[in-house]
């Protein structure tokens, strides 16, 4: 299947491409009267931001999901999150698959780029792992999650409750049908429910490369750099994010303080691991203190990690950025991680990455403010960065948004997933070179 034949478009325009052809789709589908409880289906604006918060796995919902859509609705909202989140290349080599048809090497490309892989050798096979990890891992999950949730509704429900979740939590986007906005605060201080949901975001986040390698360990016995710097990072944040929310909320009397040691310790971990880019909670967001609530917003900005379903800038841009300074510091010229030079490639790429992020969110935030207008600054900040990095918590701002809001929303949440980087490409004709290079010159730093 010729996936891309008579189309010349590289492979970051292919992509921008894909997501909104993917998100158009599941606007008109959620437009249907099929679609919500109530018959009319949904307005037009509401529509196409589910549809993107879907499609880009954030999990921002302006109606409540549980509540306002029918199976028909859920069903597409749960297909836009798989293809959001797995790439709809992945699906489209998946089709090929099926039909026994070659990936061409222009399919390989896009592939590549999709998933942030380094090159394209093996990228097919890459692709066909990807696929079952990802059927095993959601199949457990559901399984897990089923169980649970049988002690308190039908097993039919628990099955599909179960599945659901285990789904949109695996692809980090989120989304959850309890009703009422409640998320999992209902499961706080159940480890059942807490541990198997942490266990899909923690695994949908590393990324599908250092998934394959941990995988390949019993054979290869070995890590790549990337694989261990993106490893190290998660156990760091997930650890000092747990100890950091367990002493800052241990006395507020709206999270942690009626929970039993059990309870905040699972609420801890559960609240520090979703920033990840999962987006969902089992402790409420409104009621946790300042102090928290910055401390959430620094794990969104940094996110999850490359080639996974989340966004952010990416642990491995944040340990690039932290090797920098460090090498700054102590007068070394190279950036070493575990006995390994990092290119000056990867530095610059880094600081684009983040800086074109913060310019981002300091411009939406600043929109948002003019927007909504009377509306708490942190909530505002809080929502900014949970969109660019496709987390999907929320201080309660999103349902309230205007319109004009809505729309900036649902752009901050499509140039996260996509990365801003590969919107900058695809709006660019051509990637151009400079015939020559200027004579060097001294600046002043500090």
């Amino acid at each position: 299947m010729k996936i891309m034949r008579g189309i010349k478009l590289d492979p970051p325009k292919v992509l921008v491409l894909g997501f909104s052809t993917v998100i158009l789709l599941g606007t008109i589908l959620l437009m249907l009267p099929v679609a919500t409880v109530d018959g009319q289906g949904l307005g037009f604006t509401n529509s196409l931001f589910t549809a993107t918060s879907a499609a880009c796995v954030t999990g921002l919902v302006v109606v409540d999901t549980g509540s306002t859509f029918t199976t028909f609705g859920e069903i597409v909202i749960l297909s836009l999150i798989q293809v959001g989140g797995l790439g709809f290349m992945s699906f489209a080599t998946l089709a090929a698959f099926v039909l026994g048809k070659k990936i061409s090497l222009k399919e390989r490309l896009i592939l590549q780029e999709s998933l942030n892989h380094l090159t394209v050798e093996g990228i097919v096979r890459l692709v066909r792992r990807i696929l079952i990890f990802t059927a095993v891992i959601e199949f457990i999950g559901g399984i897990l999650l089923s169980f649970r949730f049988s002690f308190d509704m039908p097993i039919g429900k628990a099955i599909y409750f179960g599945f659901f979740h285990s789904i949109s939590n695996f692809n980090n986007a989120g989304f959850d049908l309890m009703g009422d906005f409640r998320s999992l605060t209902g499961y706080v201080d159940d480890p059942i429910v807490t541990l198997t949901v942490s266990a899909l975001i923690f695994l949908g986040g590393i990324g599908f490369i250092v998934m394959n390698e941990m995988y390949e360990y019993r054979s290869t016995r070995k890590l790549s750099l990337h694989s261990k710097i993106v490893l190290s990072v998660t156990g760091c944040l997930i650890t000092i994010g747990t100890v950091m929310i367990f002493f800052l909320e241990y006395h507020n009397p709206k999270t942690l303080e009626p929970l039993s040691m059990t309870g905040k310790v699972l609420g801890s971990l559960y609240q520090a691991i979703t920033p990840r880019t999962a987006g969902s909670n089992t402790l409420n967001i409104g009621d946790l203190t300042q102090s928290t609530l910055l401390l959430i917003i620094i794990l969104m900005f940094i996110g999850a990690s490359p080639g996974s379903t989340g966004g952010g800038i990416k642990t491995s841009t944040f340990a690039v950025l932290l090797g920098a300074v460090k090498s700054q510091i102590r007068g070394k010229e190279d950036v070493a991680f575990f006995g390994r030079r990092v290119l000056p490639q990867t530095i610059y790429k880094s600081l684009t990455v983040t800086l074109s992020a913060i310019f981002l969110v300091m411009a939406v935030t600043m929109l948002l403010t003019i927007s909504e207008h009377g509306k708490d600054f942190l909530m505002i900040l809080f929502e900014s960065v949970s969109a660019f990095a496709t987390v999907g918590l929320s201080m309660g701002l999103t349902p309230e948004l205007s319109g004009f809001g809505k729309f900036l929303i649902i752009f901050t949440m499509f140039a996260g997933r996509v990365g801003p980087l590969t919107v900058a490409f695809a709006v660019t004709l051509r990637r151009q070179q400079d015939p020559f290079r200027y004579p060097v010159g001294k600046i002043m730093i500090g």
